[in-house]
């Protein structure tokens, strides 16, 4: 069989990264890049490997994560999260395919993300594949944002059984995140992109999301839960909106019309939630001539939603 190797790059992660290095301990192989931990994050990691790099703290997380990969010997890399653990069910999949000569460079995992204790199985969060398994040399990332995926040299596919994702157990962490890690990035890049935002997009931002993820992406589904996160990513629109706001010196607009230009977008945004709504009521109804009914208001809606643009 191939030899594994397992990167984790951790930060204050002494809650986390004792379950997920005895997750891996099949692997012939663990690296941990202890980004300059103030707990006892290292100390722990200690037990599991010898082979603990400390480094400095990067808000541009990946930069650790691929000097980790430099620091594998395996022929195959599985990078992983200290919140994330590796099922049985995986680890069989994986050693599977360490033993067989695939054609493959890399492989796509799916992540089961257990938000406020819930597994949440709709919307952006689930199937949610990472590609986080990838033979060495041939994967890495390219440090332009925080949410993105390794890439490949190569070709790739996709393994059934998921990682677990012990995602985000309080409101607060959830919130410190979106505010202090992914808007901020999101932002820069933007920045650096040379866009620029207008006064609309305080409501189209937040409204595209909340519809996006609500109803588009089935998070209804996950009730509370899904109504919850779809709200909370609609917060995250806004604050991208008000920070990308701060970054143009906080342009005023005002006009003796504002009020109704504010009421024309709302207007405008209205038919199109109406068009999820609708289009929600016929994949749930069962009876053909109600289903019927539901496609023709959606045909009508159509057309004014095309009338107002």
């Amino acid at each position: 069989m191939s030899k594994l190797s397992v990167v984790i790059s951790a930060f204050n992660e002494e809650k986390n990264i004792e379950d997920a290095l005895q997750s891996v301990s099949f692997a012939d192989e663990i690296i941990v890049v202890d980004n300059s931990s103030t707990d006892d994050t290292a100390k722990i990691a200690l037990k599991y490997t010898e082979k603990i790099y400390k480094r400095e703290n990067n808000l541009m997380l990946n930069v650790n994560k691929n000097f980790g990969f430099t620091k594998a010997t395996g022929e195959w890399i599985l990078s992983l999260d200290a919140d994330e653990r590796v099922t049985p069910e995986l680890k069989k999949e994986i050693e599977s395919k360490l033993n067989e000569l695939v054609e493959f460079d890399g492989y796509w995992i799916p992540r089961k993300n257990i938000i406020f204790n819930k597994w949440i199985e709709h919307s952006i969060w689930w199937p949610d594949y990472h590609l986080r398994l990838f033979r060495s040399g041939k994967g890495k990332f390219a440090q332009k944002h925080v949410h993105e995926y390794i890439n490949i040299n190569g070709s790739t596919d996709y393994l059934e059984s998921p990682l677990l994702h012990e995602n985000y157990s309080h409101v607060s962490q959830y919130i410190q995140k979106m505010d202090k890690i992914y808007s901020e990035n999101e932002v820069e890049n933007m920045i650096k992109d040379g866009k620029r935002v207008v006064w609309q997009d305080a409501i189209l931002y937040p409204l595209k999301d909340f519809t996006k993820t609500f109803f588009a992406q089935r998070g209804y589904k996950d009730g509370l839960h899904g109504l919850v996160l779809s709200i909370f990513q609609a917060f995250y629109a806004e604050l991208v909106f008000a920070k990308m706001w701060e970054h143009q010196k906080f342009a005023e607009y005002n006009s003796q019309t504002f009020l109704q230009e504010i009421l024309n977008v709302l207007r405008r945004e209205g038919y199109e939630l109406k068009h999820w709504v609708l289009s929600v009521k016929i994949d749930n109804e069962k009876k053909r001539l109600r289903k019927f009914a539901y496609k023709i208001s959606r045909r009508i809606n159509k057309r004014k939603i095309l009338k107002n643009v």
